[in-house]
């Protein structure tokens, strides 16, 4: 079952370190974060990126405050044992403050590129679902080691699909949208308006035990300049509808109304945004605390 969770009331948010870089410039960002006010400090799991287990290690020497995040973890990389071995190191080397989003893994060519066969959207999920229930069991053994510094380590499952987001509403501490789908031809993905968000938002509260986390994955952040000039340089995506809630473009009043909104509305009060955006949204989590 998922562990007591953070303050529903409160918001936390994330900045998602994407740029591969030497120790120094990668420690220098890390405390710039918790310096602008982040919650959490997020490493990918994507090949060309950082490393997520060193690249957390290494912000934790750093850093005193901000929970220290995989986001998101592809499952499909991973043998549970090996994963939970990975898990309890990584939280005891952070003091307690790892937190692990796991997903089913979306991206063929980086299986392609790893040697491993990419199995069919059926069959990622399920292995996502194994992973979780088989670390959680590792972890409810009390022989087993090397042990997380708490019960567990704080469990994140994120996805957008009906199977994936069921099961994350049963199992996850918290639930991660990405406010995004399945585009035009592989590779692409397209934004989701605020009414479809919505809908993803009614089938998790339906499918939940408890009452878990909501996290949205921001996809850009835009201080002035229009929102059509924001989605063109979003070119991994198709044609964004009108009203895209992942898309925040305005002063920092404004968004800080729109994030506002998906709190009183949808029931978000955990977002993360792009390493490109940290500065700028740091702008907004001023206003809002």
């Amino acid at each position: 079952m998922p562990s007591a969770g953070p303050d529903p009331a409160a918001f936390r948010f994330g900045v998602n370190l994407l740029s591969p870089v030497g120790r120094a410039e990668w420690q220098d960002r890390c405390r710039r974060a918790e310096d602008l006010g982040y919650d959490v400090i997020a490493v990918a799991d994507h090949l060309g990126m950082p490393a997520p287990f060193p690249a957390l290690v290494s912000a934790a020497a750093v850093t005193t405050r901000p929970r220290l995040a995989v986001f998101v973890l592809n499952a499909g990389f991973y043998n549970p044992a090996l994963l939970a071995r990975d898990l309890a190191s990584t939280d005891q080397l952070t003091d307690g403050r790892l937190d692990a989003a796991l997903g089913a893994g979306y991206v063929k060519a980086e299986f392609d590129a790893a040697g491993i066969p990419w199995p069919t959207a059926r069959e990622r999920v399920g292995h996502l679902e194994r992973t979780v229930s088989e670390v959680r069991r590792l972890f409810d053994d009390p022989a087993h080691a090397p042990r997380p510094t708490r019960a567990s380590v704080p469990l994140t499952i994120a996805g957008n699909g009906d199977r994936v987001l069921g099961f994350a509403a049963r199992h996850a501490d918290t639930v991660a949208l990405s406010g995004a789908a399945p585009g035009s031809r592989p590779g692409k993905h397209r934004l989701l308006g605020r009414d479809e968000l919505a809908e993803r938002v009614r089938y998790v509260a339906s499918h939940a035990v408890d009452r878990p986390e909501l996290n949205l994955l921001i996809h850009a952040v835009a201080l002035g300049g229009t929102r059509r000039d924001v989605t063109a340089g979003l070119r991994r995506f198709d044609a964004a509808p009108e009203d895209v809630p992942t898309l925040l473009v305005g002063s920092p009043a404004r968004i800080a109304e729109d994030v506002q909104r998906l709190r009183t509305e949808l029931g978000f009060t955990y977002l993360t945004v792009p390493e490109p955006a940290m500065e700028s949204f740091a702008e907004v989590i001023g206003l809002l605390r």
